[in-house]
């Protein structure tokens, strides 16, 4: 392959495979918040004094940590439907990939957490704030800083493993990649472009991980 067929090649595969990424993005942001939000009650119920919730959280975390992600997205997608759950194959991708990634931000936030001074919190309780307001006040906006490196890189790793939601019909990047190849059998134009599409798209990630890291640091 020559260098000038590929760049011919490129300029009429780009637009479809940027329509994928844009979708890539997309369900890589909705995925993203929902392992924060499910993420972060699996670290507060980790935290907790009543010993059931921690077990429990501990359970779940072990759980779906055990299961491959495309077996969730299968599980979601497939079987929810046979209990009369029927979702649209980019909600399923979303509460498939966020759950499946909500374990990780868990124990990014876990970490986060444990790392708060001890005497701090100790502090806290002798002002009689409250557990919840030692948690807003202190151990979140602390524990955030030390997990923020963790978060960026789950982060880059959530957009790779999107392409897993090519396997139940989202035309995201790597599904519009595959239809192209199928098409017009050019495999290493389409998945070179692919590749590099997924590289350009994670670099921003991590730069913006950096910047808020270098903000949270001053302050």
């Amino acid at each position: 392959m020559s260098a000038d067929s590929f760049f011919h090649e490129a300029v009429l595969f780009m637009p479809v495979l940027l329509k994928g990424l844009g979708m890539t993005v997309l369900l890589t942001l909705a995925a993203l918040a929902t392992s924060v939000v499910v993420g972060l009650g699996w670290a507060l119920m980790g935290a907790s004094r009543f010993a059931p919730l921690r077990a429990g959280s501990a359970i779940v975390i072990n759980f779906i940590r055990g299961i491959p992600i495309i077996v969730q997205l299968f599980y979601v997608y497939f079987v929810l439907p046979e209990l009369g759950i029927n979702l649209e194959p980019f909600v399923a991708g979303v509460i498939g990939l966020g759950l499946a990634y909500s374990v990780y931000q868990a124990e990014n936030f876990r970490g986060g957490f444990k790392s708060v001074d001890r005497s701090l919190v100790e502090t806290g309780q002798s002002l009689g704030m409250s557990d919840w307001l030692i948690m807003r006040r202190i151990i979140f906006p602390l524990g955030i800083r030390v997990a923020l490196p963790s978060f960026g890189n789950t982060t880059v790793m959530l957009l790779k493993d999107s392409s897993i939601a090519s396997t139940i019909t989202i035309a995201e990047l790597t599904r519009a990649g595959q239809l192209l190849a199928i098409s017009t059998f050019k495999n290493g134009t389409v998945y070179t472009l692919v590749a590099l599409l997924y590289l350009i798209a994670s670099l921003p990630l991590a730069r913006t991980v950096r910047v808020l890291e270098r903000r949270l640091s001053q302050q």
